[in-house]
């Protein structure tokens, strides 16, 4: 796990930043997403937060990374009803660690953004990760492959 401070919008008692390898969960869900107040963004981030009282039961930490601003993930969070933490990387410094910035092709035009990934963590080791996430039925899956895992 990478010895990273970045800031967060603020549901953890580390209000205001989150370090990843000082998180005390068991398990740790570190999800990457292109966009906050975006339709696959907002499924994948309100499937997590209905989720969040079972990954709690399991002892798993759920946080969204993107590289909107501070400000940006609180609208997102309090417009969906949010319950789950979400990292600002602005620098790209979490998206280049985990190598999810990506060239993608947008209405013809390639750019670079982020790719839908999700990465788990047991103890701070990684244990599974996904790539080119489809947002709908995610959470429900992660939380899925937690429960075998944890069995």
């Amino acid at each position: 796990m990478s010895d990273i401070t970045l800031p967060n919008q603020a549901f953890l008692a580390t209000a205001g930043e989150i370090n990843l390898a000082e998180l005390p969960a068991e398990w740790l869900i570190v999800y990457f997403y292109p966009k906050d107040s975006t339709p696959g963004c907002t499924t994948q981030a309100v499937g997590f937060s209905y989720l969040k009282d079972q990954f709690d039961a399991l002892n798993a930490t759920i946080i969204g990374i993107s590289r909107d601003s501070v400000k940006a993930h609180q609208n997102f969070t309090e417009k969906q009803n949010l319950t789950i933490n979400l990292i600002s990387d602005k620098e790209e410094v979490l998206c280049n660690h985990f190598d999810v910035i990506k060239e993608k092709n947008m209405y013809g035009k390639k750019v670079m953004g982020i790719e839908r990934s999700t990465f788990i963590f047991h103890n701070g080791k990684l244990v599974k990760e996904y790539r080119k996430v489809k947002a709908a039925g995610h959470a429900e899956q992660v939380l899925e492959d937690i429960k075998a895992l944890q069995a």
